[in-house]
């Protein structure tokens, strides 16, 4: 009976063009994939400056594994906190100009660690309904009221705020969200936070390394300080090429965090290799003004070349550029006919955005070349 339930809703998600399939790339992240011994190139990373593949952070890991192993062994709160996790930790507290940062094994896990540790019964929480499945997730855990505001929209946010008795309040935003592309209004949402006495936590998963003065992230973007009521995560295998993620706040929440934060407490801390080959990442991003400008005239260029066609773009100034197509089989017919012409883009169907909205989710890189940013535009012309 349960092998039939399952069977028959694996059929359902196959009907409704929701069945997700992977594919197995035999070449490193970058630009050039090869899938079943077939030539593409990608446009599905988040590896938005190209380091993944760097030669200076594959020199750094060799380096980090030759001096530290490739296992911690326990977790951080143990014995698995090794000098290269606290030399990293002190270089991304510096990096974005907070008193404390601390490490997480991926963006999911701190903020699922985050959430529920500063926040529980007779707390409030306030999210933007597009937010990360990670934070979504992280609120159910908390057993706290909980309040979805419509996106960016920071006059409900702040009926909400004055309505609410809860005793401690955290508003929660993506700074990039992920799946439009678009800028959360941090500064507005900074201001509601001191005004409400509330904590607001940024994940800047897509804005760290690419956005504000060297790449300091989505703050740095908006020119705003490392205010005490802010908490920043950053993820660490996007931009940054590698994996893992930080928190980085005032040195009592990143306390009480170490202190509180399951995810952090009861897992191995992560590869002291992968904190050698992030620590050459922050002297990339520091000194990376000529990748960001080549992503950000690629941006200009895709967007200046689907402006006479029949695809709508949202309005997204970051790498994340989405073709909005609707139905969810529309959307794989021209994914698989992008990808028959041997150009890989993903296409994004509920639960992921909402129904109705799927798109193609086009990444850009700093790694792509003009050249094969035209190859798509061409592709997207013919299939209009």
């Amino acid at each position: 009976m349960i092998w039939e339930e399952l069977h028959s809703e694996l059929d359902a998600l196959q009907r409704a063009g929701l069945q997700r399939n992977r594919r197995t790339l035999e070449l490193p992240c970058g630009p050039a994939a090869r899938v079943d011994g077939r030539s593409l190139i990608s446009f599905c990373s988040n590896d938005y400056l190209g380091l993944a593949n760097d030669p200076a952070l594959v020199e750094a890991a060799c380096a980090g594994a030759r001096a530290w192993g490739v296992g911690s062994g326990a977790s951080h709160l143990v014995s698995g906190h090794l000098e290269a996790h606290a030399v990293l930790e002190q270089k991304l507290a510096a990096f974005t100009g907070f008193a404390r940062a601390l490490l997480f094994s991926t963006g999911y896990m701190a903020n699922l660690g985050i959430v529920p540790a500063l926040v529980g019964r007779g707390d409030a929480v306030f999210a933007d309904r597009l937010n990360h499945a990670s934070l979504i997730d992280a609120v159910q855990l908390t057993r706290a009221d909980s309040q979805r505001y419509p996106h960016a929209d920071l006059a409900a946010l702040e009926r909400l705020l004055a309505a609410s008795s809860g005793r401690r309040k955290l508003i929660l935003t993506d700074a990039v969200f992920s799946m439009d592309g678009d800028l959360a209004p941090l500064p507005g949402l900074l201001a509601l936070a001191e005004r409400f006495d509330a904590w607001l936590l940024v994940d800047d998963a897509h804005g760290f390394g690419v956005l504000g003065r060297q790449g300091r992230g989505s703050l740095a973007h908006f020119n705003l300080p490392a205010a005490r009521r802010l908490i920043y995560m950053g993820t660490l295998g996007k931009a940054a090429g590698a994996a893992g993620a930080f928190v980085a706040a005032d040195a009592t929440v990143i306390e009480w965090l170490q202190q509180r934060a399951r995810t952090y407490i009861f897992t191995t801390a992560s590869s002291p290799l992968i904190a050698c080959a992030l620590a050459a990442s922050l002297h990339l991003i520091g000194d990376g003004d000529a990748r960001r400008g080549r992503l950000w005239q690629l941006v200009a260029q895709l967007r200046e070349g689907l402006a006479d066609t029949r695809w709508r773009l949202l309005p997204s100034p970051t790498a994340i550029q989405p073709v909005i197509i609707g139905d969810n089989h529309e959307a794989l017919r021209i994914a698989g006919a992008l990808y028959e012409r041997g150009l890989w883009v993903p296409a994004i169907r509920p639960p992921t955005v909402p129904v109705g909205s799927a798109r193609l989710r086009v990444s850009l890189t700093a790694a792509h070349s003009a050249e094969q940013v035209d190859r798509l535009l061409n592709a997207l012309r013919e299939l209009a």
